[in-house]
């Protein structure tokens, strides 16, 4: 059973994760030649202010 995971930003909308969810999901079978229902994806969303690059939080540098 492959798990897909994956980490960003907070998707507000649930029809964007739906199909975030259905193109992932749909990547990994036609790679596995698995069926669709073996696939598992967790989103871990993760906001700006508890992730950093360069040393720097994200939510500052957006700001």
């Amino acid at each position: 059973m492959p798990v897909i995971t994956i980490e960003g930003p907070k998707i507000d909308d649930l029809d964007t994760k739906r199909k975030l969810a259905e193109t992932l999901t749909e990547a990994a079978s036609q790679a596995f030649g698995l069926g669709k229902e073996t696939i598992v994806v967790i989103m871990h969303e993760t906001s700006p202010e508890c992730v950093s690059s360069g040393g720097k939080l994200i939510c500052d540098l957006h700001a």
